[in-house]
This record gives C-alpha cells, structure tokens and sequence, in this order.
C-alpha cells in the first residue's frame, strides 16, 4: 500500500523525545511500567503516568490488558497528549498467534485514534521486538502492513514508527520498502 512519505515515516531516535499527539507504549500487561521502551516512557512521563495506569488497573481492567488489546491515558511530562499502551505477544516461536496479536496491537491502537479524533499523529515503538523476543525480520513488515492500512482509512492521521537505533530503522527500510 503506497502512501505519501509525509503521512507515514521510520524515524530513528528515543520515542519519548518526539512530538506527537499520541505515542503508543509497549506495555506489559499489568501496566506497571518495566524495562525497554515501557520503562523509557514511564521514567520520563513522570509518576502521573503510573498513577494513572494503577487507576485502569484498579477500576476497568483488573485482570490486566490482554495481549493484542489497548488503552489510553494521558502522557505526563512527555511531549504528547496521550500514551496508547498495547500489550504485543510474547514470541513462542510463532505457533500461538504471535503475528495475529501483533497487528490487532496496532489496530486497537487505531481504534483509539477513533474514539480521539483529536489525535492526527501517532508514533509507534517496534513492539514485541525487546524482551518479549518477537523476531524484527518478521515485526517490522507486520507493523508496517497494519500501520499503513489503518492510515488508508484516516486521512487525516499521520503516523511514524521510532525506532531506537539507526541500524533499525536501516532494517526496517530493508524489509519494508
């Protein structure tokens, strides 16, 4: 699917650091914070980010967010309004699902754009990829599959995936384009 450069991007650098109306959080799912690009976000969104995860916790998901599944909160300190905290699948080695889960985190996260249409930008994280084990080779064409379908369908929004290191994003290009 071919989009204009400008409504879809891979940017190499630290997604906390982007501006954005929303950036999606690669949660795990007791939304507690953690390691990777889940720790980076709560340590620079600032303690009102984890008080307001507690609070999902403890009033619309107190069994956690289900793999595949997201949710909003606000974003603290972080230069966006709105952190879209998805669950990506732990990788088995693809026999349970793992690709399926993978893109239903991306269109939840869409789906919150439609109940916020006051979100136009949104930047993803390569999730599943860090300690969940999912393999990049086969993420990335995935994210990027279900990223730019989901945009066919709103003009409006623009999207980028961050991703840490340039020799990712180098990946990424090599893969997806």
């Amino acid at each position: 699917m071919t989009l204009p450069d400008q409504r879809f991007r891979v940017l190499s650098g630290d997604i906390t650091a982007i501006t954005a109306d929303a950036i999606v959080n690669a949660a795990n799912s007791g939304l507690a914070g953690g390691g990777g690009v889940d720790g980076a976000i709560h340590r620079a969104a600032g303690p009102g980010l984890l008080e307001a995860c507690r609070t999902l916790r403890a009033t619309t998901l107190p069994d956690g967010l289900p793999t595949g599944a997201a949710v909003a909160t606000g974003a603290g300190n972080l230069p966006a309004r709105y952190v879209f905290h998805t669950v990506g699948p732990v990788w088995r080695g693809g026999k349970h699902d793992e690709a399926d889960l993978l893109a239903r985190c991306v269109r939840s996260c869409f789906r919150l754009i439609d109940e916020h249409p006051e979100v136009t930008t949104i930047h993803f994280p390569a999730i599943a990829t860090g300690v969940y084990g999912f393999p990049k080779e086969l993420a990335f064409p995935i994210l990027d599959r279900e990223i730019r379908a989901a945009l066919a369908d709103r003009a409006a929004v623009h999207a980028a995936i961050v991703l840490f290191s340039r020799a990712d994003a180098e990946r990424y290009h090599a893969l997806c384009r």
